[in-house]
């Protein structure tokens, strides 16, 4: 039996290699982070393993505790629907596993620092930040709580200098990359950066990219991807997680 919960990262998974790729190169810099700490990672659709896979694998092994770790950035449909949903089946049938649900990405400091790194490794410096308008690019959601979260991450992190941050997002809600990035235009902004806020490649990012280059944006920067900032908040979330009173065996979010 294993003294400390282990980390289950779960992804949404995608048909583009790359977001996998992505995904494991987080996870191994949060287990660098953290020796010791078991780290898995488990994907709800199109890659494996399955969320139920990965939990049969750490109890075969002899792992009773687990920390699921939803690898959103935003409390929309997947983390409020899809994620419990998949970790009630296992527990169901796994006599004696705990699982805590610990909280989604965002909003955190962090990930304005990792946005920020990304802009920098784009090629803008500190002395750009009051002549250059971002649109924060993000995939998009149907929930309007999603939706709040990234206007109100655009909002605090415009109080960071840069002389505009709007939202924009690549599915299910508008503005689109592009039509932030003309309207930013229209407004005089003389330049203007793209950051996607999205952790991993794949078609909705592909898009993103797309959609700025449609309008001309001067700097798109990359996704935030392994980012050290996303891996040291990988952790926090966990802490917070492992933390919290567990009952056994139960699911408790």
């Amino acid at each position: 039996m294993f003294s400390t919960p282990a980390l289950l990262v779960i992804a949404h998974g995608s048909r583009d290699p790359r977001h996998a790729a992505t995904v494991h190169a987080l996870t191994r810099r949060a287990r660098a982070l953290r020796p010791g700490l078991r780290v898995e990672t488990a994907f709800l659709d199109f890659n494996t393993p399955s969320v139920g896979q990965a939990l049969s694998a750490l109890y075969l092994s002899g792992v009773r505790e687990v920390v699921a770790l939803p690898l959103l950035l935003t409390r929309a449909f997947h983390a409020k629907s899809d994620i419990p949903a998949a970790l009630a089946e296992s527990t169901s049938r796994l006599p004696g596993l705990s699982v805590r649900v610990a909280d989604v990405l965002g909003p955190s400091p962090l990930l304005l620092g990792a946005l920020e790194r990304r802009l920098t490794e784009a090629g803008l410096t500190p002395a750009d930040r009051s002549t250059t308008a971002v649109v924060l690019a993000s995939a998009g959601s149907t929930d309007p709580e999603a939706i709040a979260v990234i206007a109100e991450t655009a909002r605090e992190w415009r109080h960071t200098g840069w002389c505009a941050v709007r939202p924009a997002f690549a599915s299910a809600a508008l503005p689109r990359t592009e039509d932030a990035v003309r309207a930013l235009r229209a407004e005089g902004f003389e330049r203007v950066a793209v950051a996607p806020y999205v952790i991993a490649p794949g078609r909705l990012p592909d898009r993103i990219a797309a959609g700025a280059e449609a309008a001309g944006a001067d700097v798109l920067a990359d996704v935030l991807g392994a980012a050290p900032e996303l891996a040291t908040l990988l952790l926090r979330r966990y802490d917070a997680a492992a933390a919290a009173p567990a009952r056994l065996p139960a699911l408790t979010a």
